[in-house]
């Protein structure tokens, strides 16, 4: 029968080897489980000191870990936006010439300047390209160009910008074709200021914009996309309702 020391906290029944493991063999009461095949294994109990040795267990070490992105060790490693300046000066450029080109115009049509028609003289010129509610059409043919060569130019709202000067290229272009190609009376030039337009929308305005940093920046493909089905969708309301 167990006799117990009121001056220990170790009861005798707990006094037996048996109970604690041993690399001898037998019946392992304790037994860590771990499998000792005639040598001694680390254990974290010393059976000398019959107690176990925290210090058994080694801590994880991060660095020998491999980290995947889903780990809890994974950090944000994403780099920040930074300045490159072959395409960032490159499309600064397209963006200057393709808009201030699309602005000039702009000015030509809403207020009349550097020679322009106004609005009375290009209202003019599309009713007699068969198109209905001309004076309609002469104030969102000139917005559109004034207001989307002004944006492009600064880099703000850059893919509706481009969309909208694509669509008036577009219109231009079904209407001009039958005279070929090449100039004076051919689609060159339109084609030319429609794939600059075209390529603005998707790559974006760059770095050297007021786009800088915001969603349709950082997801100019997605950005692109949607405003092509804008741009598509009133080009084809202008051809097909008002003509």
């Amino acid at each position: 029968m167990a006799t117990h020391d009121k001056g220990s906290t170790t009861s005798s029944a707990f006094s037996d080897d048996s109970f604690y493991p041993s690399s001898g063999g037998g019946v392992h009461h304790f037994d860590d489980g771990v499998a000792r095949a005639g040598t001694d294994a680390i254990s974290p109990f010393d059976a000398s000191t019959k107690s176990f040795d925290t210090t058994a267990y080694t801590p994880l070490d991060k660095s020998t870990v491999d980290v995947r992105d889903d780990d809890a060790f994974a950090g944000d490693d994403r780099r920040e936006f930074g300045w490159t300046a072959g395409p960032d000066i490159g499309l600064l450029g397209l963006r200057a010439v393709l808009g201030g080109i699309f602005l000039l115009h702009g000015l030509q049509k809403v207020f009349g300047l550097f020679g322009g028609p106004g609005i009375n003289g290009f209202a003019q010129s599309l009713e007699k390209m068969g198109y209905r509610e001309p004076v309609v059409l002469a104030w969102v043919t000139g917005i559109t160009e004034l207001a989307g060569g002004g944006l492009l130019v600064l880099g703000l709202f850059t893919p509706l910008a481009a969309a909208g000067l694509l669509a008036v290229m577009a219109n231009v272009i079904a209407l001009q074709y039958k005279g070929g190609f090449f100039g004076p009376n051919g689609v060159e030039l339109e084609l030319a200021l429609a794939g600059m337009a075209f390529a603005a929308l998707f790559a974006g305005p760059g770095r050297a914009a007021l786009d800088y940093n915001r969603s349709w920046f950082r997801h100019p493909l997605a950005a692109g996309f949607i405003a092509l089905l804008i741009g598509a969708g009133g080009a084809a309301v202008t051809y097909f309702v008002f003509r």
